[in-house]
């Protein structure tokens, strides 16, 4: 693979029409995990920081090897599918060839999109947990860490608001509203 490839592959849109979608569901998946996590850990009374990020760690490393692992199994069999396609209506054999090179090339794309998405969304949340005693007592790092995966979702929201000319900001409260949900459920059942 060349940086030129690469660069050729990431200008299809239908390369990055693909990702983006990975990406922003995965992401979602991603932060209401990280709000349910901190919810869960501040009512069962988790009183240091370094444990919530622990906790929240392993369920980033949990959605984004399922991210990646997954987007890769399901775009070999999609890009094999479409290479058969191609090489029926060409009646030519193309393994080996640059299109056969360009699929593979798409699928890694697509599958670092994916795992990419959780990981941000749940690496984020958890940082103000690294100040608890510092900057922040146990109470507000949840409370923030709420708000900073709400501000994700909504920002996913608003780029796919964005792109698809809805109202920006009306795309990205209706996606917000999903992380007051979980917050709201948690606290009501105790996490």
């Amino acid at each position: 693979m060349t940086p030129q490839r690469l660069v050729s592959v990431l200008k299809r849109e239908q390369v990055r029409a693909i990702s983006r979608r990975y990406f922003v569901s995965n992401g979602f998946d991603g932060a209401l995990t990280c709000i349910g996590v901190v919810i869960g850990a501040f009512l069962t009374g988790v009183t240091d920081g370094p444990t919530v990020v622990k906790i929240g760690l392993g369920a980033a490393i949990g959605l984004t090897t399922s991210g990646v692992w997954s987007v890769w199994e399901i775009e070999r069999a999609e890009k094999l599918a479409e290479l058969e396609r191609i090489e029926d209506a060409m009646l030519t054999d193309l393994r080996g060839t640059a299109v056969e090179r360009d699929k593979v090339l798409a699928r890694g794309v697509n599958a670092v999109a994916s795992g990419l998405g959780p990981l941000v969304s749940i690496v984020v949340p958890l940082l103000p947990f690294l100040a608890v005693g510092s900057v922040f007592t146990m109470l507000t790092a949840t409370a923030t860490s709420v708000a900073l995966g709400t501000g994700i979702l909504f920002t996913f929201g608003s780029y796919m608001g964005s792109i698809s000319g809805q109202r920006w900001y009306v795309a990205g409260i209706r996606m917000a509203l999903a992380g007051v949900a979980v917050a709201a459920v948690n606290l009501l059942f105790g996490g």
